[in-house]
């Protein structure tokens, strides 16, 4: 399921929505300076890490998708890319002043992820985890765009509660000073870059092909209804963390 995403690699880039710089002055603030050196687990394409290199830190991207780390590589030629799973990658000797995770937390393996991220960080290191949740600024667009969802496919789909992975970090207790910032945007979007934000969700990806094309038949179709723009409500949540000194 970790490769589910290469599929659409080449575009996943363009249709997925970046992280506010905001994120990076809050990492930068909770370590207490500039790490010495960063690693992103589940980098993807890249959208987090364009946003990450603003710690100014040495970065290494860890990818388990061979499609999505040729094209985080081509992007990022100052970062190291190493294409394993985070499970079998190994930290150096030491620990690393901090780790990231964007969008990707729930793709690891739950039983070992808070384990694997404590050993992977030097004592006092940082974790940073963050996440987007999508809504709508308009109830009714809500509301027609998810009855337009179940007429294609009824078949419901689970979303995890919002602080899910702050609860997570926490239940571990392996990491002191938990911290859950959350981040607000209105974003809007036309029918094209709505339906291809559509075609990058997990939800969209496990679908059979002739069910994915009359998902989006009928989401564009509810999104041209009202107007032909959705104004998404994206909230970011960025979970801070520390492993004790």
């Amino acid at each position: 399921m970790s490769q589910l995403f290469g599929e659409v690699a080449g575009g996943y880039d363009e249709a997925r929505p970046g992280y506010p710089p905001e994120i990076v002055e809050a990492i930068r603030a909770y370590h207490g300076r500039g790490p010495g050196a960063l690693v992103e687990v589940g980098a993807g394409t890249g959208l987090a890490t364009r946003a990450l290199l603003g710690l100014g830190a040495p970065m290494t991207c860890v990818e388990p998708d061979p499609r999505m780390a040729r094209v985080l590589a081509a992007r990022f030629p100052q970062v190291e890319v190493v294409n394993v799973p985070f499970e079998g990658w190994r930290p150096p000797p030491g620990g690393v002043p901090a780790l990231a995770c964007a969008m990707a937390w729930h793709w690891l393996d739950p039983a070992t992820r808070n384990l694997r991220a404590h050993d992977a960080l030097a004592p006092g290191g940082t974790l940073a985890v963050f996440a987007h949740r999508y809504d709508y600024v308009d109830p009714d667009d809500a509301a027609a765009l998810r009855a337009a969802f179940e007429s294609a496919d009824p078949q419901p789909t689970y979303d995890r509660p919002e602080s899910w992975f702050h609860d997570d970090v926490v239940a571990s207790g392996l990491f002191t000073d938990v911290r859950s910032l959350p981040f607000r945007r209105a974003v809007p979007l036309d029918t094209a870059a709505y339906l291809r934000l559509v075609s990058t969700f997990s939800p969209q990806l496990k679908r059979p092909p002739e069910l994915r094309e009359r998902v989006l038949a009928a989401v564009g179709a509810a999104v041209d209804g009202f107007g032909g723009t959705v104004v998404m409500d994206l909230r970011t949540t960025l979970v801070l963390a520390r492993r004790p000194a």
